[in-house]
């Protein structure tokens, strides 16, 4: 597996390694024992799977405060999704700012993100499965989101006519969240 550093401190863009031939792949997308060869100790304790039906659903941007915060290691296992994540950890050198890629089931791209980020996607292709560990459990109390196209953010989605959950369509601008993740 191959690990790409980003400006973002711990967020990390991984490359398994994907073995092809005429019956189909074989990839191994997760091994704890590479993970701590690597540096990334991480204990994932839940997976889970969202399908989006059509393009242009757009989930995020999502995050768990403390004590529930979770690390996210997210991709494509079908399909394609413009994947974007905020730095919300206070005296970070990228506070603020946001981190885009796009991930697809072709490529096979991983994207490691760090406890204290936000985090959504815009969904490109029909039928995309999108699949991801978490390192905490999900926790009702201590989930919130911010509004996806805050003009302080400044991220170019690269479609506009986006499909949102009535929750998404509510959440607060980055003005006015309270920041509680410390670098």
């Amino acid at each position: 597996m191959k690990v790409y550093s980003t400006e973002f401190p711990g967020l990390f863009i991984l490359e398994p390694q994907i073995f092809q031939d005429k019956r189909g792949f074989f990839v191994e997308t997760y091994n704890a024992k590479v993970f701590a060869k690597l540096g990334l100790n991480y204990i994932f304790v839940q997976d889970n799977h969202a399908f989006s039906k059509i393009k242009g659903v757009l989930r995020g941007l999502h995050y768990q405060i403390p004590p529930m915060a979770q690390a996210k290691l997210v991709r494509v296992a079908r399909g394609r999704v413009f994947d974007v994540v905020l730095d919300l950890r206070k005296g970070s050198p990228t506070f603020g700012k946001t981190f885009s890629i796009e991930l697809s089931a072709e490529e096979g791209k991983q994207l490691l993100i760090p406890r204290g980020f936000a985090h959504g996607y815009l969904v490109l292709e029909d039928n995309t499965d999108f699949i991801y560990k978490v390192d905490n459990f999900y926790s009702k109390e201590h989930e919130r989101g911010l509004y996806y196209d805050d003009p302080q953010l400044n991220i170019n989605w690269p479609m506009k006519d986006v499909i949102l959950s009535e929750k998404d369509k509510k959440q607060p601008f980055f003005n006015d969240l309270e920041i509680v993740f410390d670098f």
